[in-house]
């Protein structure tokens, strides 16, 4: 008989049971439903609702019984539909009909949503610390690169000189924002739904604060109906894991164009590539194609728990189950990407000449040359028109702007003079650009600088 079994007159047919049952799935919240039980019978004993030595035998049993599963000594049975009625059933074979106590003042509806909050703030933690050991071994590849010039791109098309640390800590940017939407998540996630019962609070005379302070929640919330049917800290940890994807996959994109022949502009290790059955030649970069393919599936359980959560009344509905099938996998997506990610980008070797070469053409210091002939006292408009004259003689003529004569120049403009040369230069064009935020090596130091300090304030 089930532990809700009074009402019914007969048992729920197998598959009921099995379409019911989600302790295939929520088993991995046995720490928090045990340790949020242990905080709950601790609170009925203090409000003397229990006998405290009522409390001392639960929190023991529920200790005993925290250590066989982490020994894997303990099969959940799906006849006891989740994690919560198979804790509760265990415990009652253990230490007899004073178990039983434990329920007392709660629904498994305010349990689910504690367990989920609990198990939510363990796992920001956890992507928090992988997320600053990408953006770690980010600034370290930074350091090394703050002179390597290679072409930016607009529209992948070859625009303007920069450095590899400078596009490397655009990234950094971005991962910044991530960890900060982590740092959001986690505090939408902290308050205390324990104790809003089923929907409704309850007659027993409950201290929720106590148990925020045992379970360290900054808060409890505020209204009960609420309480219980809030998934939005599940729908902001999708939203920030499925940014955090696509940031991987903005750059996995990259990756992969880089160690393509027609780039080359590094070559992934050994370890972190695949070849073909049938090719002897290839070397593919399956782990950045497969980080850019996961990016899929998370956005779908982001849109799966916002189309399950937009038409639920007040409050809890058993569609609510569906909520954590989306969020295991998401994280355990990322927590998978992360590391091996990471561990890419640092073996992964750089090649200088061929960033430097791809920077030198495609008229990447056309920009330069116009900026060149403001400076001369040309109207910034004019200098463009001038400048796109003399790209198009290069294009006809198969040639560069370097390569250009000086009298080339001066035919299209007599203000042109020998320091052409040294203002279209490439080390020229990326360090004079000084500006806060800037590809050059000044600039870029001064980035590195504020990127160290966010790493050690974080750690």
């Amino acid at each position: 008989m089930k532990l809700w079994g009074g009402r019914f007159a007969k048992e729920t047919d197998t598959l009921t049971d099995h379409f019911n049952s989600s302790i295939s799935f929520d088993a991995r919240l046995y720490k928090q439903d045990i340790l949020g039980s242990i905080a709950h019978v601790s609170m009925l004993a203090k409000q003397n609702i229990i006998p405290a030595d009522d409390s001392k035998l639960i929190e023991k049993g529920l200790l005993d019984l925290l250590t066989d599963i982490e020994k894997g000594m303990i099969t959940f049975n799906e006849k006891m539909e989740d994690i919560h009625m198979n804790i509760e059933a265990l415990l009652i074979q253990r230490i007899g009909d004073v178990a039983k106590k434990m329920h007392t003042g709660r629904s498994r509806n305010d349990q689910v949503a504690l367990d989920v909050r609990m198990y939510v703030r363990d796992e920001v933690d956890d992507l928090k610390a992988l997320l600053l050991n990408l953006m770690t071994a980010l600034v370290a590849i930074s350091k090394e690169h703050t002179s390597t010039i290679m072409p930016g791109y607009t529209h992948l098309q070859r625009a303007q000189p920069i450095t590899f640390s400078h596009h490397l800590l655009a990234y950094f940017e971005m991962f910044k924002r991530d960890y900060s939407r982590l740092n959001f998540t986690y505090d939408m996630t902290n308050s205390l739904p324990l104790g809003s019962g089923a929907l409704a609070t309850t007659t027993y005379p409950l201290d929720r604060d106590f148990v925020a302070e045992a379970l360290h929640f900054n808060s409890v919330c505020e209204n009960s109906l609420d309480g219980v049917s809030d998934r939005d800290f599940c729908l902001d940890l999708l939203h920030t894991i499925s940014v955090l994807m696509m940031h991987l996959s903005r750059f996995s994109e990259e990756i992969i164009l880089w160690s393509s022949h027609e780039f080359r502009f590094v070559e992934l290790d050994d370890a972190y590539s695949t070849g073909s059955s049938i090719m002897p030649q290839k070397k593919n970069p399956d782990i950045a194609e497969l980080v850019r393919g996961k990016t899929g599936r998370v956005y779908g359980n982001l849109m799966s728990l916002l189309t399950t959560m937009k038409g639920l009344p007040l409050a809890y509905n058993k569609d609510m189950q569906e909520d954590k099938e989306r969020i295991f996998d998401s994280i355990d997506t990322i927590k998978m990407c992360l590391p091996i990610f990471t561990e890419m980008i640092k073996t992964m070797k750089i090649r200088k000449e061929n960033m430097y070469k791809a920077a030198a053409g495609g008229f990447t210091n056309a920009t330069d040359a116009a900026d060149y002939l403001v400076k001369k006292g040309l109207a910034f408009r004019d200098a463009h028109e001038v400048i796109g004259k003399l790209v198009l003689h290069c294009v006809t003529e198969n040639t560069s702007l370097e390569e250009l004569s000086l009298d080339v120049y001066q035919a299209i403009h007599p203000i042109f003079d020998q320091d052409i040369y040294e203002a279209i230069s490439l080390a020229t064009c990326v360090n004079e650009r000084k500006v806060k935020g800037g590809p050059s090596t000044q600039a870029i130091l001064a980035h590195l600088e504020k990127a160290k300090a966010f790493l050690a304030h974080s750690k």
